[in-house]
C-alpha cells in the first residue's frame, strides 16, 4: 500500500510539479494559485473579522516591523538570485490576535496570523522573527498549495482503493480503507508535513538572518518552546512537526549556513 501511495505521488509529481527557487525541489501543484489565494485571502478577512485584532500597541507594532523585514530579506534574495516578480501576486499582512494559544500561522499568499500568547516567549525581536520567519518561509514555499495538492492525491488513491474491493465482503472493504488510511496517514501525509516544517525552519533562518536577526536565538527560542511545552507532545512519527529534539539538532546545523548566506548581502554577527 504505501508503495502504491509513492507511485501515485511520484506520477503526479511529473505531470504537475513546479520548481520552488527557495528549496530548489520540484513541488506538486495539483491546485493553480489562480485559485488558492482568492480563497485564502477571503478566508484569512473573515478570520480577522471574528477575532479581536490587536492594533496600535507596541507589540502589534513589531509584529508588522519584524514581518516587514522578513519579506524585505526575501525580496532580496529573490533578486538577487534571479527570481524578481516571485512575489507579485502575494499581499503581505501581519496580525496580532489576542489569543492564549501559543501559535502564529501563515495562509499562501503572506497572510500571517501571530497569537498573542507566543510573546512571552518570543521575548525580543529576534525571537519573533524565528516565528515570522518560519511562517512567511510556508507561503514562499508554497507549501499550502502542496499540501492540497496531496489532499487531492488522497483522495484519489482512496477512491481508487474503494473501487479495487468494490465486490469484496463488507469487512475486506473495511480493512482496505483503513489499511489505505492509516498507510498515507503514517507513511505520507504527516512525514510530508514535517518536511515542510523543516524546509520552513531552513528559509526562515536564512531569511531572519538576511533581516539582521542572530540565527542563533533561533535555537534559543524553540528552547523555550520545548520548554514551555512541558514534554507533552506525540511521538514524531504520529506528529505534522519534528519533534522540538529534532528541530532544535537541525537548527543548530543550520545555523553556519544562515550566517554564510547572510553575509552575501554584508550581514554579519560576532
Amino acid at each position: 500500500m504505501k508503495k502504491y501511495f509513492t507511485g501515485l505521488f511520484i506520477v503526479a509529481t511529473v505531470l504537475s510539479c513546479s520548481t520552488n527557487p527557495f528549496t530548489g525541489k520540484n513541488t506538486l501543484a495539483l491546485v493553480p494559485n489562480s485559485e488558492i489565494l482568492p480563497s485564502a485571502f477571503a478566508q484569512y478577512g473573515t478570520f480577522l473579522k471574528d477575532n479581536k485584532v490587536i492594533t496600535g500597541t507596541a507589540d502589534a507594532n513589531k509584529v508588522v516591523n519584524v514581518g516587514t523585514k522578513i519579506k524585505v530579506a526575501a525580496e532580496k534574495w529573490l533578486n538577487a538570485n534571479g527570481y524578481q516578480g516571485y512575489l507579485k501576486d502575494y499581499a503581505w499582512e501581519y496580525k496580532l490576535v489576542e489569543s492564549k494559544e501559543v501559535n502564529a500561522w501563515c495562509m499562501p499568499g503572506g497572510k500571517i496570523v501571530v497569537y498573542s500568547g507566543i510573546l512571552p516567549i518570543t521575548k525580543d525581536d529576534a525571537g519573533l522573527a524565528t516565528v515570522l520567519g518560519h511562517e512567511v518561509s510556508h507561503a514562499l514555499a508554497n507549501h499550502g498549495q502542496q499540501r492540497m495538492s496531496a489532499g487531492l492525491l488522497q483522495q484519489a488513491g482512496a477512491g481508487i482503493t474503494q473501487a479495487a474491493v468494490g465486490n469484496s465482503s463488507a469487512m475486506t472493504q473495511q480493512i482496505a480503507m483503513t489499511a489505505y488510511g492509516a498507510t498515507t496517514q503514517f507513511g505520507g501525509m504527516l512525514p510530508f508535513s514535517r518536511s515542510h516544517e523543516s524546509e520552513a525552519d531552513q528559509i526562515g533562518l536564512t531569511l531572519m538572518a538576511i533581516a539582521g536577526y542572530n540565527p542563533d536565538q533561533a535555537v534559543l527560542f524553540w528552547s523555550r518552546m520545548s520548554a514551555a511545552s512541558g514534554g507533552n507532545a506525540p511521538p514524531e512519527f504520529m506528529s505534522t512537526h519534528p519533534s522540538d529534539a529534532t528541530r532544535i539538532a537541525n537548527l543548530k546545523k543550520l545555523v553556519p549556513i544562515a550566517k554564510a548566506e547572510a553575509a552575501k548581502f554584508g550581514v554579519t554577527f560576532k
